[in-house]
């Protein structure tokens, strides 16, 4: 996840708006990567790494008090893809799942991705929130994403190294698997959330039903100890296939820094070569200005093909929004090449 800070304000008012506001926030990264085998036999040399994010975040609130927003990330938006051309994880058949013959080490597509279209996503989140709970739509998780926990804690690295080994399962279940336009509701009431999702195909040359999710999370203090626990499921019928994925997530926050999580998932997308079960756990600590994450993870294919990973990140904060990152993945695959990346540099938010 990529954290921002507040850069500026601008304050407006209209008729029927109690207030409105704009922010302008972004981050900025530099600093080495490398890259070592992979599935395309490929061996990248040490290389600079440059990159820069920028967010633009609208919000307001009406006369009864309703609450409205929308983002635009243009790091997103600008439609580039692994333009470092190294070895990253990219979706799986029909946008679902990461296997072995989805690590490239193509360079980026590059090109805007149209996220002002009205018609897909890249970037963009709008927003609608009141006492009926809050509807969001555009670039956002679905309701098993929203209800579950990644097992990466703490600080990340420059190039994601440690969310981007085969091992490494974000939780976005079949998020995407269309032209990424989700619309989401979500409720809370004390420590528990339930949330709706649906994304629909607008290709009329297919056949799919809309993927549909239900998410469930609830929020424990055990006096010192937080644990968080979330259900998610989703499903849909794509091209005749019933496609589904169920998964939980269970993390804890203890005293003196320390923080764990494991997630585990069940998923049927018609076909042995993506269907199976994926673990993955985590942990990581934090003193003063270091931090640090540890996580595993590995799939389970119904072929009787499997893979693994693990990312480790450590930071140390310079203050003032600079952060020094040290990022490490291992992919290991049962039917093809490991590869290893490893990052090193400076990120800036501001």
């Amino acid at each position: 996840m990529k954290n921002v800070l507040f850069a500026s304000t601008a304050l407006v008012a209209f008729a029927g708006v109690a207030s409105a506001e704009i922010t302008l926030s972004g981050n900025a990264e530099m600093g080495l990567i490398s890259g070592d085998g992979g599935v395309a036999s490929t061996d990248n040399d040490v290389e600079f790494f440059t990159d820069i994010d920028v967010t633009f975040t609208m919000s307001g609130e009406t006369d009864g008090g309703l609450t409205f927003g929308a983002s635009i990330d243009l790091d997103e938006s600008d439609g580039s893809n692994n333009d470092q051309g190294i070895a990253t994880l990219n979706s799986g058949p029909d946008g679902i799942f990461g296997t072995e013959d989805d690590f490239v080490t193509t360079p980026g597509s590059g090109g805007a991705s149209g996220a002002f279209s009205g018609r897909s996503q890249g970037g963009e989140t709008i927003f609608l929130s009141g006492a009926f709970g809050t509807l969001t739509a555009g670039d956002t998780d679905g309701a098993l994403d929203w209800a579950l926990t990644e097992v990466n804690f703490n600080s990340g690295s420059i190039n994601d190294d440690e969310t981007e080994h085969a091992g490494f399962n974000g939780n976005s279940g079949l998020d995407g698997a269309y032209d990424g336009q989700i619309v989401r509701y979500d409720y809370s009431f004390g420590d528990f959330g339930v949330a709706l999702s649906a994304e629909l195909d607008d290709n009329d040359d297919t056949d799919n039903d809309a993927i549909l999710g239900i998410g469930f999370k609830y929020q424990l203090d055990l006096g010192g100890t937080d644990i968080g626990f979330g259900l998610g499921y989703q499903a849909a019928e794509q091209e005749g296939d019933d496609a589904d994925i169920i998964a939980v997530s269970l993390n804890a926050s203890f005293g003196g820094g320390f923080t764990a999580g494991i997630n585990y998932s069940d998923f049927d997308l018609g076909t042995d070569d993506v269907s199976g079960d994926h673990i993955g756990v985590g942990v990581g600590y934090s003193t003063g200005a270091i931090s640090a994450n540890l996580n595993y993870g590995q799939y389970d294919f119904d072929d009787g093909t499997d893979q693994d990973g693990l990312g480790l990140s450590v930071g140390y904060d310079l203050g003032g929004g600079a952060v020094v990152q040290l990022g490490y993945g291992d992919s290991n695959f049962s039917d093809a090449d490991d590869f290893e990346t490893v990052s090193f540099g400076v990120r800036m938010n501001f």
